[in-house]
């Protein structure tokens, strides 16, 4: 079986979708993935094929609220969209050529799924946390406002919430997706996010970190977290390190941007708690200064470190968090972008960790919530959900791929 794995977005997007590749790939699968091209040269490395699609996504990456880009016009947004839809339909649809399935993943899916539909195969969505999936129970994650999308207005009433964030995905997806459905012979859409989502979607988060509340409009099968084994040893800069003195605190904003002053902001904030520092580049470029009580690194084993830090301070993206949750170490999540803002509150509600302020943190700010964190009630509870996180949720979702109960269940068509 041939088998399209498709995303677009960031790290935390596409990694996800090299530990099902490779479960797959195990499991005597053909797979291919369709992914931005910053990471064409990483996934060849596991010896998978890769169809880039778009441009390089860290370029495009949000900004940190003090520093916020230049918003496009509402015109600007219109053609950028159409471009979008435009280069996922040729893109997607020649990745898709002899596949039988369609996996695809994040909410920008616009057209894997009339691609799907077009070649009569199935095609599956696959979401990373729960609330970028509808729910009487939450609302939709919050997105950037825009020119021609202004925040939606405040409401207790989560369906109607939905239903406001469904028609401003039709407004802005419906008519390019509905132009290039035509193009293919294919009917309109009239609920383009619906669509998408399919009836029978999949969340590939852990029941315990992030479990699905439910819906009366989906079947929701909840896979576990995807999560890409790493076997790396630290390098020797970072074991020298953490041997030089007590466990530090480990700063990340994984791939956002962030303020120029908010490294020096998490160095101040740890050595306000007696702690040692280490900070993660990332897409922000965060770097700290040459001292013996901090440390600067690019790449490394998370899954490894995390077990070895006093706390974790983060952004909150759904891979991050899931890893910071199996290191067993309290959390700060520092919410900036979407589902970013549950993960903070589901942090808090465990118990195992601090949600912080949306934004742009401090020293003080950042110093009170490792304050926090690090009560011994915190740590006690942070071990214990370390143990409750399942780790095989790719394997779950590569066997359910293969199974013959799902190729002859799964969407091949519309909703």
């Amino acid at each position: 079986m041939r088998i399209l794995l498709s995303t677009i977005g960031s790290r935390g997007d596409v990694q996800p979708l090299v530990a099902l590749a490779l479960e797959l790939r195990d499991l005597g699968q053909d797979v291919r993935l369709c992914v931005p091209p910053d990471f064409k040269g990483w996934i060849e490395g596991f010896n998978l094929p890769v169809a880039p699609i778009g441009p390089e996504v860290k370029k495009f990456a949000s900004a940190s609220p003090s520093t916020p880009p230049v918003a496009p016009s509402a015109e600007q947004r219109r053609l950028m969209i159409d471009a979008t839809v435009a280069t996922q339909f040729a893109t997607i649809g020649a990745a898709a050529d002899d596949c039988d399935v369609i996996v695809a993943a994040s909410a920008l899916q616009i057209a894997a799924g009339s691609i799907a539909e077009k070649r009569g195969i199935p095609y599956v969505f696959a979401a990373y946390a729960p609330t970028v999936l509808p729910s009487p129970h939450h609302g939709p994650a919050p997105l950037p406002p825009a020119p021609d999308r202004p925040a939606l207005p405040p409401t207790d009433d989560n369906r109607e919430l939905w239903n406001r964030n469904a028609a401003r995905f039709n407004d802005s997806f419906g008519a390019p997706l509905n132009a290039h459905r035509a193009a293919i012979g294919l009917p309109p859409v009239d609920d383009v996010q619906r669509y998408m989502f399919t009836g029978h979607p999949w969340l590939a988060a852990d029941a315990a970190l992030a479990p699905w509340p439910g819906s009366p409009e989906y079947e929701v099968f909840q896979t576990g977290a995807w999560i890409l084994s790493d076997r790396r040893p630290l390098s020797r800069e970072i074991e020298a390190f953490l041997a030089a003195g007590d466990s530090p605190i480990f700063f990340g904003f994984g791939s956002m941007r962030a303020a120029p002053d908010v490294g020096r902001s998490m160095i101040d904030a740890a050595r306000a708690v007696g702690r040692r520092a280490i900070v993660s580049s990332g897409w922000a470029d965060l770097s700290v200064e040459d001292a013996s009580d901090c440390l600067t690194i690019a790449d490394a084993n998370l899954q490894t470190l995390f077990t070895r830090v006093a706390a974790i301070v983060h952004h909150g993206g759904a891979g991050t968090t899931t890893l910071a949750a199996l290191g067993g170490v309290p959390q700060v999540v520092v919410p900036q972008i979407y589902d970013q803002h549950d993960s903070a509150r589901r942090i808090a509600d465990l118990g195992i960790g601090v949600a912080h302020a949306a934004g742009v943190p401090n020293a003080e700010s950042l110093a009170s919530a490792l304050d926090q964190a690090l009560r011994p009630d915190v740590a006690e509870r942070a071990q214990a959900m370390a143990s409750a996180v399942r780790r095989d949720g790719a394997h779950i979702a590569a066997a359910e791929l293969v199974s013959a109960r799902l190729r002859s269940s799964v969407r091949s068509g519309r909703p």
